[in-house]
């Protein structure tokens, strides 16, 4: 049975699973629609087109789908899109995304989302991923699967964040960040490959080995970035036995080789 709180206000079109728990003076919006399991603290605030999926957990103070923080915005009926499983502490404010981009802000599955983050419109973040209290990332920003964020750190917007990548707290970051990469800095620059977070997760030694050495060549021997990709191509050639080093190797390689706003150096 629903447990809505008599303060609460739930819009009649608003599309609410039968177990949701709704805390005092919440506001969820006539287009909202929120899966089995949510529990959605007090003084929260849900609105625009968003959709959530189970299982999820709102503190109180959180306000979710408001309109983009983009001055091109024009009131579009753009959405934003949660998934499954996802703690999003105190404060944090998520945005649906714009006309200018595919107009969908998305959160993945398992994601940590601390006190006070920040996501505006048109990210797109992966599975569990954790982002730090008072993290902040523009519109139109790419976090991979596992990334972490650390504590007030800051993300120009269109940057991608690989998957396993680390940024330090009180870091600003203005280009990508590779796959399985620290990075740190008030402008982030790299502090090698994630390897705690990586044994954590089950990499083999040798997968781990291979991408500490993709990392040099990009990083430390002095090639071109173009010359640094034809030497990473040449390593995941010569893994082809392993699958899983191949599998990581061409991950970090792609990566590198699609961005756009260049990276970090």
């Amino acid at each position: 049975m629903t447990q809505i709180h008599s303060s609460a206000v739930v819009d009649s079109k608003a599309e609410v699973a039968s177990d949701v728990e709704i805390g005092p003076y919440s506001v969820i919006g006539p287009h909202v629609k929120i899966g089995s399991g949510t529990k959605i603290g007090s003084h929260t605030v849900i609105e625009g087109h968003t959709t959530i999926g189970k299982d999820n957990n709102f503190a109180h103070f959180t306000a979710i789908g408001g309109p983009p923080q983009d001055m091109k915005y024009r009131g579009e009926p753009t959405q934003l899109m949660i998934g499954d499983r996802n703690t999003i502490r105190e404060f944090t404010t998520i945005h649906t995304g714009t006309s200018q981009d595919e107009g969908i802000t998305r959160i993945g599955n398992d994601n940590w989302i601390m006190a006070y983050v920040h996501i505006a419109h048109d990210c797109q973040v992966g599975n569990h991923t954790i982002f730090s209290s008072n993290a902040q990332i523009a519109g139109h920003v790419h976090v991979h699967d596992w990334a972490i964020m650390g504590g007030m750190s800051g993300v120009h917007q269109f940057v991608r964040i690989g998957q396993h990548a680390m940024l330090g707290g009180a870091s600003a970051l203005v280009q990508d960040i590779p796959p399985f990469v620290i990075a740190a800095g008030d402008k982030a620059s790299p502090h090698g490959i994630n390897v705690e977070g990586l044994k954590r997760r089950g990499f083999s030694s040798e997968t781990i080995s291979a991408l500490r050495q993709a990392y040099k060549v990009l990083y430390k021997d002095g090639l071109s970035f173009e010359d640094a990709k034809v030497e990473i191509q040449k390593m995941i050639s010569a893994s082809a036995a392993d699958a899983a080093t191949v599998e990581k190797l061409t991950e970090f390689h792609d990566f590198i080789a699609a961005s756009t706003r260049g990276i970090i150096r």
